[in-house]
């Protein structure tokens, strides 16, 4: 299990929990709570680091949020550098999944002295994946109406948290390269809730105006890029243009994965960890 922190910041108490020993890296997600079970993303970094697996703001026991903006990807980079202030590092390291990636995009951008390196992967730097018929966010996707259905629901506050669990199964399921795995995947603890406030704030209102593109150029620290080679949210031709952006970047693909490289071929995943700490 991991151990559960509390730390008072310019901006708030934040939730976090820490594993591993090794410099700090910091490890979240847009739109998810974690508690004691840990996270399947986060857990191969505590190999070689000291994992920080923070609840932003909103998740969690995190301090909430005052007014709907406070939910914003460049927010929460300044709550991230609170915390980093307050646990008196100089510096940290980043790694983020999906909109966890995008995040981390963004703290490159906006605070690159703070980082010593980043991990981020089945993300871009674009809304564009929205409209790439290869993504189940797309309306050209077949799998596109059902995962409609299955979001809205799980953001309904009024159905009970019983119902909600086959829909989140049923969505990890669209984003295996091997679903019939499933069992087999996630038969270890875990967490990583949605979080409805913050995955509407993205949804409605950051997404549509999502666009780093122009920015990636400017990031300089050591940057590792992966991407399940099938994946269905982000297709890997996102991946492939941030690598190629950012100057000092490394594109990993994971031929037999779709969008969790970490669960469905987690020894590469590994390795790949163990490599980028060299």
């Amino acid at each position: 299990m991991w151990t559960p922190q509390f730390i008072e910041t310019t901006r708030g108490s934040f939730e976090f929990f820490v594993r591993g020993e090794g410099e700090p890296i910091c490890v979240t997600h847009l739109y998810s709570a974690y508690n004691e079970k840990g996270n399947a993303f986060a857990n191969p970094f505590t190999e070689h680091y000291t994992v920080y697996l923070v609840n932003l703001r909103g998740a969690g026991n995190s301090v909430g949020s005052v007014n709907k903006d406070d939910l914003s990807m460049k927010e929460s980079i300044k709550d991230l550098e609170a915390i980093r202030t307050a646990l008196k590092f100089e510096k940290w390291a980043f790694a983020g999944h999906s909109t966890g990636g995008m995040l981390g995009l963004v703290y490159a951008i906006q605070a690159p002295d703070s980082l010593t390196k980043m991990v981020i992967g089945g993300a871009a730097a674009s809304k564009e994946y929205m409209h790439h018929p290869g993504s189940i966010y797309c309306e050209k996707n077949l799998n596109n109406e059902r995962i409609g259905e299955i979001i809205r629901t799980i953001n309904n506050p009024t159905i009970p948290a019983e119902e909600k669990s086959p829909l989140s199964r049923e969505w990890t399921e669209m984003s295996l390269y091997r679903p019939e795995n499933y069992e087999q995947y996630f038969n270890k603890p875990n967490s990583g809730s949605t979080v409805p406030q913050r995955l509407d704030y993205y949804s409605y209102t950051e997404l549509p105006n999502y666009d780093l593109t122009d920015q990636l150029s400017a990031i300089s620290i050591p940057t590792t890029v992966y991407c399940g080679l099938h994946d269905a949210q982000c297709p890997r031709v996102f991946s492939v243009q941030i690598a190629n952006a950012i100057p000092n970047a490394q594109l990993i693909t994971f031929d037999e994965s779709n969008h969790l490289p970490f669960t469905e071929e987690p020894e590469k995943f590994a390795s790949m960890i163990a490599r980028q700490v060299k």
